[in-house]
């Protein structure tokens, strides 16, 4: 449920894109005058504005909430305007679930019509339920009815969410094909069915990297545009893209800047880009790599901790002793295999590197 007149006053720990970008999605609206797909409340310039960053004519600043290839971004806008669902398919970290929320608070203003898929994901999260007391009652009926978020979608012109749609079972995910393909959800227990109107399109989120991945049948495959959202191009980029979001959740945490601790945050997307790609950044010396993923959102994991640990322990600066632990537990997830990758990395790149030397003693007392 959105925040949207919570008055509470409570300071959310997590806002939603459209409550937490509130001030940027208004003057956006306010200066665009392109067209506006039906219920949009944005154009399509202005929705990629919104994702890319940009300066406005009046001086509003709109922060980047993706770094990445432009194109990229015009694809998947592109791909909502039409009748095409889009699938942001790529590895763990690279900002699918971001990009999807956000691309659904610009263009419907509500990111929240959200199905979670999860092994157990039934067939109702995507279709509808039942009010049990008011169908036994009353037997079928439209108030006994609990309309599924993609349900609430078509019937109000919005942008639905399907997150983590390879982890749910292959059967609940060829719900969607008629739901795609005819744009409407037949009630047959009523004799009657939902039609999609006008600005409705969902937006599905996939890996087919970790493990419990159930592949997409290709009549559902085909009814999505597939864009391939890839790693960060260089370290400044995912460096860049790991301050940002670690100093958005620190506001709400009421952590430490992480502009004061740049330094640190570069030496751990460093370790994590060299032990992901199997070679050092200078290209000279070839590293093994670990079993698990060392993402982004691993390394914004680490630095989040860090800092925690720098704010509550320390004096409030991240130090290489803040880091270590966080990048030992992400680093080794096979307690023998990878713990030989990283005790070998340790002592044949960081050991050796200028600089380096508090980093290194931290991660050896964590390490032993």
């Amino acid at each position: 449920m959105s925040t949207h007149g919570n008055g509470t006053g409570a300071q959310t720990l997590r806002p939603h894109a459209e409550d937490a970008f509130a001030h940027e999605l208004k003057a956006l609206a306010a200066q665009d005058d392109r067209p506006r797909p039906p219920r949009w409340k944005l154009s399509p310039w202005a929705v990629s504005t919104y994702l890319l960053g940009g300066t406005l004519a009046d001086g509003t600043v709109i922060t980047p909430k993706y770094t990445g290839p432009r194109r990229i971004v015009e694809v998947a806008v592109s791909t909502l305007v039409t009748d095409r669902a889009l699938l942001l398919l790529g590895v763990p970290g690279t900002a699918k679930t971001w990009v999807s929320e956000h691309l659904a608070a610009a263009v419907s203003g509500d990111s929240t019509l959200l199905v979670q898929g999860t092994a157990g994901t039934p067939e109702e999260a995507i279709r509808y339920g039942w009010n049990y007391a008011r169908l036994l009652a009353h037997g079928p009926s439209r108030e006994a009815l609990v309309p599924s978020p993609v349900m609430r979608a078509m019937a109000e012109g919005m942008t639905a969410r399907v997150e983590e749609l390879t982890r749910i079972p292959a059967d609940v995910q060829d719900t969607l094909i008629t739901v795609l393909s005819e744009k409407t959800l037949p009630v047959p227990e009523l004799g009657e069915e939902v039609q999609a109107v006008r600005g409705f399109n969902l937006i599905a989120t996939a890996n087919d990297r970790d493990r419990g991945v159930n592949e997409l049948s290709s009549a559902l495959r085909r009814r999505f545009n597939t864009v391939v959202l890839p790693l960060p191009a260089s370290a400044e980029d995912e460096v860049d893209i790991v301050a940002r979001r670690v100093e958005q959740m620190g506001r709400a945490l009421d952590l430490p800047r992480a502009a004061e601790g740049l330094d640190e945050i570069r030496r751990v997307v460093t370790v994590f880009r060299e032990l992901r790609e199997g070679v050092t950044g200078d290209g000279r010396t070839k590293v093994k790599s670990p079993s698990g993923t060392l993402s982004t959102a691993e390394a914004i994991s680490v630095v989040t901790g860090g800092l925690a640990l720098a704010a509550h322990f320390g004096d409030g600066v991240l130090r290489p002793s803040d880091t270590a632990a966080g990048i030992l537990g992400a680093v080794v997830r096979d307690p023998v295999a990878d713990r030989t990758v990283w005790q070998e990395y340790l002592e044949t790149v960081v050991r050796e590197r200028d600089g380096w030397k508090d980093f290194y003693r931290a991660c050896r007392e964590v390490t032993a």
